[in-house]
């Protein structure tokens, strides 16, 4: 993964997709935080491949990565959205879930897709996070 950056807003560098599909991996809109579908694609590989429970934190590892940019930690996140390959992991990929927000307990969506961009992926996520006076504190920022 290459450093993230914002530039104007929006977070990018963390995978290929970004820039052959044009697209940010987070984008700052007022004070939310919309975080791209993100999946266990780190450092140019597919993590813990047939793995639900480990994919699903390392994919939740990237969204907060990203929400990190801003300052941003999983206690601001309000949304999230998982979307898994076959609905045998939904336990899994709902105990990485619980792992990670059980304290804060944002809305969730669990949906089983046909397929992901790469057979290998089993999980892909989606993160809203939200702090109040963010844009307040992005102004001047260049962002």
């Amino acid at each position: 993964m290459t450093d993230p950056r914002i530039v104007r807003g929006r977070v990018a560098g963390f995978s290929p997709w970004e820039e052959q599909f044009g697209y940010s991996r987070a984008v700052a809109a007022g004070d939310y935080v919309h975080v791209a579908g993100s999946t266990a694609w780190v450092d140019g590989k597919i993590e813990h491949e047939g793995d639900p429970y480990r994919q699903t934190l390392a994919a939740f590892g990237v969204g907060l990565t990203a929400l990190a940019t801003y300052g941003l930690t999983a206690a601001d996140v309000i949304r999230t959205r998982m979307y898994i390959t076959h609905v045998r992991d939904a336990d899994e990929v709902g105990r990485a879930h619980k792992v990670l927000f059980d304290a804060s307990r944002p809305a969730a969506t669990m949906v089983v897709v046909e397929g992901l961009i790469d057979s290998r992926m089993m999980v892909e996520i989606e993160l809203d996070a939200h702090r109040v006076g963010l844009a307040n504190s992005l102004e001047g920022t260049g962002t």
